[in-house]
């Protein structure tokens, strides 16, 4: 087994550790005008967390890739999501609103720049990864905040507790995957408000450790293009409600639709992880250390 695909089955114990450490004081509070930050993996995240703390009705919540961040629109705090904690984007954002706003980082490493970066700093560290592709961490980074949300008032309609969220997680790290979904040659994956960060993280995690075919769109624009890319051995993942009709556009072009309309989106992202390790192996791919990435981007001055 590798090493990614063990820190995969670990995640349903990091997401307990994860609500149980949520109680943390820098967290955004209700109200708050709020941006979210991060990098890659981390993006996604924060495009999640930023969709479920508004539909919460906690505040207005952005989120950026830390390279086009709006430095001069107004805020009262920022949030980070930093794994290694050494990311140049992620860093010099953190300095140039230094004084200015008030800001908060998730990382894995307490030995990096970005304790010194954030003025309050969350170490998930028992997340932290060994392999280069970001499984746990992100996923538990993202549980912490939604159990911080959990905290602070009650969930949108329809969205687990991070505890009912672990149930489902559970058994997604063991139960068998599809055949069809497994030998399919494209996957396309589409989820609405908070899920559509996970389907563009689902995308990502399979184009990284597989070099898989893979394209990520807001569920309702599928059908506004997207689904002619769908056929005989192509597959259409929904995270989340499936948008009514779309099970049946897919089954006419003849694609294959997965729906775990029932299962938390964040468990059934574990489901995508582990369809990616299992691509990347049937290719002879390491998964822990993919073609052309490394575990942070540190940019020469």
């Amino acid at each position: 087994m590798s090493r990614t695909a063990s820190e995969i089955a670990t995640q349903p114990g990091c997401w307990r550790r994860a609500a149980e450490a949520a109680a943390f004081d820098g967290l955004p509070r209700p109200g708050e005008r709020v941006a979210v930050t991060g990098c890659g993996t981390s993006w996604f995240m924060a495009i999640a967390y930023a969709a479920l703390r508004e539909a919460a009705g906690q505040g207005e919540t952005d989120a950026y890739p830390s390279s086009e961040f709006p430095a001069g629109r107004p805020y009262d705090r920022v949030v980070a999501i930093t794994r290694s904690g050494t990311t140049t984007e992620v860093l010099e954002l953190l300095g140039e609103l230094r004084g200015r706003v008030a800001t908060v980082a998730l990382t894995a490493d307490p030995g990096t720049p970005v304790m010194a970066a954030a003025d309050a700093v969350a170490v998930l560290d028992w997340a932290d990864e060994e392999s280069v592709v970001q499984t746990r961490f992100a996923t538990t980074a993202l549980a912490f905040l939604r159990a911080g949300l959990e905290a602070s008032g009650p969930l949108p309609a329809g969205v687990k507790t991070v505890a009912a969220a672990v149930v489902d997680a559970e058994l997604a790290v063991t139960e068998p995957l599809d055949a069809a979904v497994v030998s399919a040659e494209q996957w396309t994956f589409l989820g609405r408000g908070w899920t559509y960060g996970l389907a563009q993280e689902a995308g990502l995690k399979m184009r990284e450790a597989a070099g898989a075919w893979t394209e990520s769109y807001p569920a309702m624009e599928y059908r506004h293009g997207p689904i002619s890319i769908t056929g005989p051995h192509r597959v259409a993942w929904v995270f989340g409600r499936l948008p009514e009709g779309l099970a049946g556009d897919v089954a006419r072009v003849g694609g294959t639709l997965v729906a775990h309309a029932t299962a938390d989106p964040m468990a059934d992202l574990i489901r995508a992880q582990r369809l990616a390790v299992e691509l990347a192996e049937s290719k002879g791919y390491d998964p822990d250390r993919p073609r052309n990435l490394s575990r942070s981007v540190i940019l020469s001055s």
